[in-house]
């Protein structure tokens, strides 16, 4: 199988191997780089590259995305906001989404939750220190990376104290995670990713969102409770504080850290030094549900004869969440993705 003719062969210096996955902004696809590197390639769709005010803003992306460090974030390998259409690079991340995840084998055990609260307030407490708000913290922008999670997308994100491209009227972001000061268009500051980052919390430990979608939604949010009577009791304050109305009301990243590496019970939050990515390495990090997934996410294309990947191999290795949300295990694709490379 072909990439559809609709798409690009190649963007900037990467061949596109195939497409991962759309949205209202564009195309991400899987693209290697002369030197065999794999990435994701994210292009704008024509019609938005068209407009000065969206151009400003894809170049806002990458700048806000180029600007933070982190293991927890997809770093910006190569971008070209003037090209025709724009398109950046990141690091390929191989595994699937939060969102994904949890459709397929069900919400997380709470020490599950705990390490992954712990890898997405790191990456929280780089983009801020990067002076960067993300504004879009769901589910669909958490991957499930084999050392721990990714945040990635940081399309409408905002560096601190620029100066907004929003237009007057329009909110930017998904409603169901979005913080109240977001809906009503106040000021977004880093605590607006906070409540954000309770809303996916609660989503990992319960697969549902702490305001229920439907007629009414968005006034929930804004001035009702959030419900968490399926929270794990030991995570349910520690969400209720990120949901908080108002900002200041939310905890800071540093005491939201400890407590999320704490043991569960213990009186004492951990030392505020401790390391997400140490307590990832000890506390079984990838989760028993999603290692064969990542198994086969983190295969390479298989080469054919000219050392080039096998059409079939790389189709099915951009298609093996399809695959297994079709009832294949993880070991029959394996096989087929050998078979397909021979």
């Amino acid at each position: 199988m072909r990439t559809p003719l609709s798409d690009p062969q190649r963007v900037g210096p990467y061949q596109i191997v195939g497409r991962l996955g759309s949205g209202g902004m564009g195309w991400v696809y899987l693209g290697r780089s002369p030197t065999g590197r794999m990435v994701a390639v994210k292009v704008v769709r024509p019609e938005l590259a068209m407009e000065p005010e969206f151009r400003d803003r894809f170049e806002r992306e990458v700048d806000a995305a180029r600007a933070v460090g982190s293991l927890f974030t997809a770093a910006v390998v190569d971008a070209d906001t003037h090209g025709d259409p724009p398109w950046l690079a990141t690091v390929y991340v191989p595994g699937p989404s939060l969102a994904e995840e949890v459709a397929r084998n069900g919400p997380l055990a709470e020490p599950q939750v705990r390490l992954l609260g712990a890898g997405l307030a790191e990456a929280l407490r780089a983009i801020h220190a990067a002076g960067v708000v993300h504004r879009d913290l769901k589910p669909s922008n958490v991957l499930l990376a084999p050392d721990g999670p990714r945040v990635i997308d940081f399309g409408i994100s905002r560096m601190l104290g620029a100066a907004g491209l929003t237009r007057s009227g329009i909110v930017l972001g998904t409603p169901a995670f979005m913080s109240p000061e977001q809906i009503t268009g106040m000021m977004v500051g880093p605590s607006s990713d906070l409540f954000s980052l309770g809303g996916v919390l609660l989503f990992a430990a319960t697969g549902e969102q702490p305001f229920p979608g439907g007629e009414g939604h968005l006034y929930r949010l804004v001035h009702g409770e959030p419900e968490l009577d399926g929270a794990p009791d030991g995570l349910r304050e520690l969400i209720r504080r990120c949901l908080a109305k108002e900002p200041g009301d939310r905890p800071n990243l540093d005491d939201l850290l400890a407590e999320l590496l704490a043991e569960p019970g213990a009186a004492e939050p951990a030392d505020p030094a401790s390391s997400a990515e140490h307590a990832l390495q000890a506390g079984g990090w990838p989760f028993p549900a999603v290692a064969e997934t990542l198994r086969v996410h983190e295969l390479p294309p298989p080469s054919g004869n000219a050392g080039t990947p096998g059409p079939t191999a790389s189709c099915l290795t951009l298609h093996a969440q399809t695959l297994l949300d079709a009832g294949l295990t993880g070991e029959m694709i394996v096989e087929a993705m050998t078979r397909a490379g021979r």
